[in-house]
């Protein structure tokens, strides 16, 4: 009986961890801009990258600029896995602040500062 109850958790164990990565939260991968990198403008694209699928309704980007506002963005889904937007922005420091809700229905959050020249 031991012996059969042992299995059975093995093989539960293992299937749960056949299972869970398809679930995952949405961790991000990359990001143009880079975090702490620079890039030219005024005309700016963002594109944020994830290791899973996003609801890009739900989502927000929101910039925060120079002067401490903070001026929400438009979502685009190139993909199902990615959220991006463009923005024309003039020389300075920003930090794009993130929320993607991935389809597990948990949220993950991060920010990118970056540098417009």
């Amino acid at each position: 009986m031991k012996k059969i109850a042992m299995n059975s958790l093995v093989f539960v164990i293992a299937v749960a961890g056949m299972v869970c990565p398809a679930f995952a939260h949405a961790h991000l991968l990359s990001s143009t801009p880079e975090a702490n990198g620079s890039v030219h403008g005024p005309a700016v694209a963002i594109d944020l990258k994830f290791n899973s699928r996003v609801d890009s309704t739900r989502s927000h980007l929101d910039l925060v600029m120079p002067d401490g506002k903070i001026e929400s963005l438009k979502i685009s889904a190139p993909s199902d896995s990615e959220l991006g937007s463009q923005i024309t922005l003039s020389s300075g420091k920003y930090i794009i602040r993130w929320m993607a809700l991935a389809t597990d229905g948990h949220i993950t959050r991060g920010e990118i500062p970056f540098t417009v020249q």
